[in-house]
């Protein structure tokens, strides 16, 4: 339930705050609840992506594209992830999520976020997320036009890249399957 009071609150207060436009980057002064902790006494890894998506919300409210999104039945998805952790989050401290799109193809947005606690990062990634529509996905060229911007997408940097790229390799892998081969 805390998930859905903590969205209400991202959600509120984004609406007041500055417009962004895709590539600035946003960030959100969060704290770590005792039901973000697992077992290690630490934030659950698990965790760390839900709480992406609350700034995807603050993102999408701030960018006005949340309420054009809302009236044509679209939703975001995420398409995949990577996220490397350095250091964990104890119980009630607080830490800031940095989050942007920094880029995007024709069919998915590129997002990239941190984890930052006293100035140093303890975690950071990438995921990819598109829109769903009612009649199915919905391209970056439709998002950026709802946007009003340029549809030319901003270089992928280099770090980006290599993740599309073993993303790309991990799918082909759904389809062919080699685990039970590759450990036989």
């Amino acid at each position: 339930m805390n998930l859905y009071w903590r969205l209400l609150l991202v959600w509120l207060g984004a609406r007041h705050k500055p417009k962004v436009t895709l590539g600035d980057t946003i960030e959100l002064q969060l704290t770590v609840l005792p039901s973000d902790v697992d077992l290690n006494g630490h934030m659950n890894n698990g965790r760390y992506l839900t709480i992406v998506d609350l700034a995807l919300v603050a993102y999408m409210t701030r960018a006005g594209f949340m309420a054009h999104a809302l009236r044509r039945g679209w939703r975001p998805m995420l398409g995949g992830s990577m996220i490397a952790y350095r250091r964990g989050l104890k119980p009630l401290r607080r830490y800031t999520l940095r989050f942007a799109i920094t880029c995007w193809d024709a069919r998915w947005s590129y997002i990239r976020f941190e984890f930052v606690r006293d100035g140093v990062t303890v975690a950071s990634g990438h995921a990819k997320g598109g829109i769903v529509g009612p009649r199915g996905i919905v391209g970056s060229a439709q998002m950026c036009e709802a946007l009003a911007i340029d549809p030319v997408s901003p270089p992928v940097p280099p770090a980006l890249a290599a993740w599309i790229e073993a993303d790309r390799l991990l799918r082909a892998s759904i389809e062919t399957p080699t685990i039970d081969k590759e450990c036989a």
